[in-house]
């Protein structure tokens, strides 16, 4: 397994995977339904079956409420120990290049915040969010995010 300077042995891809999926199951299962009683599905439905897409003004809105019930999902696991829900089910943690647990400001700050605006871009956004959990595949093991944020993830000790 691969370690970085401080001596924290990196999290695997894998399971890193893994607990993006925990939490995008979490957040779909909050999200879906407040987009439901919030009139986005009927939205999305309508404009599509005109031929349309969803005005920008309208997704823009969307993604603003998503990270706000982001943080209220998962800022209390992010500030205590520096892991969402899926990485604390998965026994990894997000540290900053020290090995310290960084503050929550700095995570949803630098960490999420640039990568969800970045998604919501048309065209382009989808490509960004590619690019950024493709860099895995670096030998130091940090995403786009972990980048910007200055951050990395490691197996909890």
């Amino acid at each position: 397994m691969a370690e970085f300077s401080s001596g924290d042995e990196l999290a695997g891809r894998w399971a890193r995977l893994g607990a993006a999926i925990i939490d995008g199951i979490i957040m779909l299962a909050v999200v879906m339904p407040v987009m439901y009683m919030g009139g986005y599905m009927q939205a999305a439905t309508a404009a599509a079956q005109a031929g349309e897409q969803v005005p920008f003004g309208t997704t823009l809105m969307w993604a603003v409420i998503g990270f706000v019930i982001f943080v209220v999902v998962q800022g209390f696991p992010l500030n205590a120990t520096g892991q969402t829900w899926g990485k604390k089910a998965l026994k990894i943690k997000i540290v900053d290049l020290a090995g310290n647990k960084p503050p929550l400001g700095r995570l949803l700050g630098l960490r999420y915040l640039p990568i969800q605006v970045a998604s919501n871009v048309p065209m382009i956004g989808p490509v960004l969010a590619l690019v950024d959990v493709l860099l895995i595949f670096r030998n130091d093991r940090r995403c786009g995010h972990d980048l910007i944020a200055g951050t990395r993830v490691v197996h909890v000790d």
